[in-house]
């Protein structure tokens, strides 16, 4: 079966998907709550943390369309290596962003900790670490849609993938922005239950991705090639 996207702008709908997280939540937290349980477990394995919470997207995907879902599957190895690559490229960028530091330390360790040279050092601290936030939350940002195309269009190749995702975004990194910074505040909420309601209001964040990804999948397919002229086979 061929597959047609037409890559562009998504339409984001931050209430609407935090609506429809709550729904789903309020109807399968059993089976939510299991199999997020099985995330954190497989999450353990080095590496596997990504894969987990994409086979988990597959996962709310069945039980959002009334399908049978084995909470089993959350140890699926299908997708491994294309979210084995997204992780070794963060971890690569993450490394890039620190290189300054290893030039930057030696010099403070030697420098004579006059008030000016004090106070220059911290001002080009704060800098950096603000230019550090910066860089890694816009590539996070723009790489928002890649787990989705991962696991829902079985896109394999890391520069269609964040190319694909660069276009979805455009216009829209700050509502993404805000709309993870709300999931994950009300996420956290569960640590002031002793810890234990993350493991309610912590699997709500995922939903709410999940049906982020969902909408944006089906606003981008059954139209024909467009500027990247990506076409999958499945």
């Amino acid at each position: 079966m061929i597959v047609n996207l037409k890559i562009k702008p998504v339409n984001f709908k931050l209430s609407e998907y935090m609506s429809q997280a709550f729904d789903l939540m309020k109807k399968e937290f059993a089976n939510i709550f299991v199999a997020f349980l099985l995330v954190i477990v497989m999450s353990i394995i080095p590496f596997c943390g990504y894969l987990a919470l994409g086979n988990f997207y597959k996962y709310l995907d069945k039980l959002k369309r009334g399908e049978q879902a084995n909470p089993g599957d959350i140890f699926n190895f299908d997708d491994f290596m294309p979210y084995f690559i997204l992780q070794l490229i963060l971890i690569a960028v993450i490394i890039a962003l620190y290189i300054p530091m290893f030039f930057i330390f030696p010099i403070f360790a030697l420098g004579e900790y006059s008030d000016a040279f004090v106070f220059g050092g911290m001002f080009f601290l704060i800098i950096y670490c603000l230019f550090f936030v910066f860089v890694l939350a816009f590539i996070c940002l723009k790489a928002y849609y890649i787990p989705a195309l991962i696991s829902f269009k079985g896109i394999k190749d890391f520069q269609t993938a964040w190319n694909a995702s660069s276009v979805m975004t455009k216009g829209n990194l700050f509502t993404i922005f805000i709309f993870a910074l709300v999931t994950s505040l009300l996420a956290n909420v569960g640590i002031l239950a002793c810890g234990i309601g993350l493991f309610v209001t912590m699997p709500f964040y995922y939903v709410a991705q999940f049906f982020a990804f969902d909408d944006a999948m089906k606003q981008i397919t059954h139209d024909d090639i467009s500027n990247l002229g990506i076409k999958e086979k499945f």
